[in-house]
């Protein structure tokens, strides 16, 4: 099907998306004529035409259309970008006591993918870093229960942080794949990936004596946010029917993960009784790990409490690790005891939380009894207001996907031909199109008229490139676990434009500094999912492997 609304979406937005100075240099704008409906990524609900160094950051056309939306969209955008800070009142107050990143836009610079880090320390404080340490047990592949599962490498005073990030160290090194990292005609390429050693020292928990066990780690890099309130809109059925079809196929070596998809039938889905929730199962669709649901309980939803640790109504407290050591060791620490008075009196100037300032009977204060109760408590005061976190979501589920660009391009469409010759297209599954996006929450937050506030696409045919289902490509120093979600390829291409990093950062820790990189290293082992198609593009021509990635970097 064709579609003709791309002038009267230039003239809708007064020519300011569409303009020359707007588009960038390798991409002219568009005759406003008849264009393919790969070219119109979002849908005629979720594309913008920007492809700026702000491609990342519209609102779809939903929100454009909406006054209440856009205005809710503009105020959710200030609650992504600017700073929270450790005051007790005011504007994104909140920050603490111990925390990842003291906003969001430090792991996704131009609201876009993170960036890979130079070797050396492991500075957070660097805009950009997008990197989350996965600190795990190597013989479960279970997460550590001494770090929260986000580790947090700050703290406010007197507290102490719970990872000392000056001691961490980030290496990178060179690898040669089994064909010398050259293809046949002779070109070479070049091959890397990133080592983390966190050491003892560094955790403070273990300085206080706790036994960590054996542990190892991994980085995952946070994804690009736009688009996601459209991914949001594929329906659960059409997920399992993409499941089930795999499942049947047998086509890829590795099959599905056990412990989500077997025997034509869910074995793990996401469901939330902690904030709320009443356990309704829904399938898992975010995050490498598939560790998420629908987008109103998922990774936005989530980081936007535990990346600072400010407080909502639906999580009145703090995010620490499951084994409660960081509570029990603070509350035995002198230092955070001597200093745990003055933090309090500012935090409940008025004592309305008694368990925070019982005293002993000769008067003092019991603090190890009130550190551990404030820590531990599940009534902490609200600091982000329902309103705030609304207009947050109205904002992330807003986000537009940017056109495909390059579109009537002679080398792009042989790219995209041989694209889906070479059967990636498999697991880059092209389109999907939306369902009637009913809003569901397992948190159970966004119902009634605070689901009405939120923008909705229902029937678009949209083009991601991703099953959303997880595979393995058996590569050096993996993924924990291995498996990992498909990551969308749309809006790919603007990393560098939109982000200002030195490379492309593909794959789930930016280890590919090219998009050449990362179709290479999907091959790098005869066990990946992939590995025949990598043979196959090896056997391409230097003019067809480089109309490949020039497609890969115009969708």
């Amino acid at each position: 099907m064709k579609k003709h609304f791309y002038l009267l979406a230039c003239l809708a937005m007064g020519f300011v998306a569409c303009s020359d100075d707007e588009v960038g240099p390798d991409t002219p704008t568009p005759e406003p004529q008849e264009l393919p409906d790969w070219y119109y990524t979002g849908g005629e609900l979720g594309t913008t035409f920007n492809s700026s160094s702000t491609a990342f950051e519209d609102p779809t056309p939903v929100v454009d259309a909406d006054a209440t939306m856009t205005a809710s969209f503009n105020r959710g955008e200030q609650f992504f970008e600017k700073p929270y800070t450790s005051n007790f009142e005011g504007m994104r107050h909140g920050l603490g006591p111990v925390y990842i990143r003291t906003s969001c836009q430090h792991c996704h610079p131009g609201y876009g993918h993170g960036q890979s880090q130079p070797a050396g320390s492991f500075n957070t404080n660097n805009i950009g870093n997008g990197y989350l340490l996965v600190v795990y047990n190597p013989e479960t592949n279970a997460y550590v229960s001494w770090l929260a599962g986000m580790p947090q490498t700050h703290a406010v005073a007197p507290f102490k942080e719970p990872l000392d990030e000056t001691q961490i160290q980030l290496t990178w090194h060179e690898y040669t794949d089994s064909w010398g990292n050259k293809f046949p005609d002779g070109e070479t390429y070049q091959l890397r990936y990133p080592e983390v050693e966190i050491p003892q020292s560094a955790v403070y928990v273990y300085n206080k004596g706790y036994d960590l066990g054996n542990y190892d780690v991994r980085l995952e890099s946070t994804i690009g946010i736009y688009g996601t309130g459209l991914l949001d809109a594929i329906s659960d059925e059409d997920l399992k029917a993409e499941y089930t079809k795999q499942e049947r196929e047998g086509y890829l070596k590795n099959g599905l993960n056990p412990n989500i998809f077997a025997n034509g039938d869910w074995v793990g889905q996401y469901a939330n009784t902690a904030q709320g929730g009443d356990g309704t199962k829904y399938p898992y669709r975010y995050t490498y790990a598939l560790s998420r649901g629908p987008l109103q309980d998922a990774a936005g939803a989530n980081a936007f409490w535990n990346i600072t640790n400010a407080t909502r109504s639906d999580r009145r407290f703090h995010y620490l690790d499951a084994a409660g050591t960081y509570a029990k060791y603070s509350s035995e620490d002198p230092e955070v005891q001597a200093g745990f008075r003055a933090y309090i009196e500012q935090a409940d100037p008025e004592h309305n939380h008694a368990d925070w300032h019982i005293q002993n009977p000769d008067g003092t204060y019991n603090e190890q009894q009130n550190i551990y109760n404030y820590l531990t408590s599940k009534e902490l005061d609200v600091e982000v207001s329902d309103q705030d976190y609304i207009d947050l979501m109205v904002w992330h589920r807003g986000l537009a996907v940017p056109a495909a660009r390059n579109v009537d391009d002679e080398a792009v469409l042989r790219g995209k031909e041989l694209f889906e010759q070479l059967n990636c297209t498999y697991c880059h599954k092209p389109s999907w199109t939306t369902g009637s996006d009913e809003i569901r929450d397992p948190a159970r937050f966004f119902v009634g008229e605070k689901a009405d506030q939120l923008p909705r696409y229902p029937n678009q045919k949209i083009w991601p490139y991703t099953d959303m289902i997880q595979h393995k490509l058996h590569m050096v120093n993996d993924i924990r676990t291995g498996w990992c979600r498909t990551t969308p390829l749309w809006g790919r291409g603007l990393h560098q434009r939109c982000t200002g990093a030195e490379y492309a950062d593909r794959l789930h820790d930016c280890r590919a500094r090219t998009t050449m990189e990362a179709i290479m290293w999907h091959g790098t082992d005869p066990q990946s999912d992939a590995y025949e198609q990598i043979v196959k593009f090896r056997e391409l021509s230097k003019e067809d492997r480089d109309a490949v990635v020039k497609f890969l970097d115009s969708i």
